[in-house]
């Protein structure tokens, strides 16, 4: 009974320690979650800073939330950045010892085109007509001959395609199908942030 005990009383402080760990003495805490237009919130750098000087740094968690923690009264400035993403600014946001401010999840974060690679273009039968309909798959062909599949569209009415990628250099290559017809595909390499437009031409079928 009294190891039992003793082991309670160790883990009681262990657990005292943490907490005293996590928040020091007179210092606050700053909560919130990043909601994006498109793909991940994970990753988001969220800065908190005073003035011209960086005061905190954390990263998004794979649901988006951060918390910036032992922060000293006053009045910050938030900055949240992500390649792809249109840099986000929160002023003003007071910490107060003690206590822990929580920002909630309406701060959201949108796609940011001038850092964005467009892959657009469109289908186009064997006879120059457009091709509504048509199913367009876009994969990433890597150096060691790895293919991973990226994304699917379908053509819109005016046999249009369009996909968002990552600006940095890659080579992917764009298929599309439609009907009984041979698939027919292009590789674009793609090497900053820009418009890369193909046209896909359906081979006739042989019978």
């Amino acid at each position: 009974m009294k190891h039992s005990n003793l082991t309670a009383l160790v883990l009681i402080i262990l657990g005292v320690g943490g907490i005293l760990f996590a928040q020091q003495p007179g210092t606050g805490t700053i909560k919130g979650k990043v909601r994006v237009d498109s793909g991940s919130a994970s990753g988001v750098t969220v800065t908190a800073g005073q003035g011209d000087k960086n005061v905190s740094q954390v990263e998004t968690n794979r649901k988006g939330d951060f918390s910036l923690n032992n922060l000293k009264p006053g009045i910050y400035s938030l900055t949240f950045r992500k390649p792809g993403l249109a840099l986000g600014k929160l002023e003003n946001v007071e910490v107060k010892a003690g206590k822990v401010n929580e920002l909630g999840g309406g701060l959201k974060m949108h796609v940011d085109e001038g850092s964005i690679a467009f892959v657009e273009g469109s289908v186009f039968s064997p006879e120059g007509r457009i091709v509504p309909g048509a199913r367009v798959d876009i994969v990433k062909l890597g150096a060691d001959g790895s293919v991973k599949k990226v994304n699917s569209d379908i053509s819109n009415g005016d046999g249009m395609f369009s996909f968002r990628l990552s600006p940095a250099l890659a080579t992917y290559r764009v298929t599309a199908k439609v009907g009984g017809a041979e698939p027919v595909s292009k590789e674009v390499k793609v090497d900053g942030a820009s418009v890369y437009r193909i046209a896909l031409n359906i081979v006739p079928t042989h019978k």
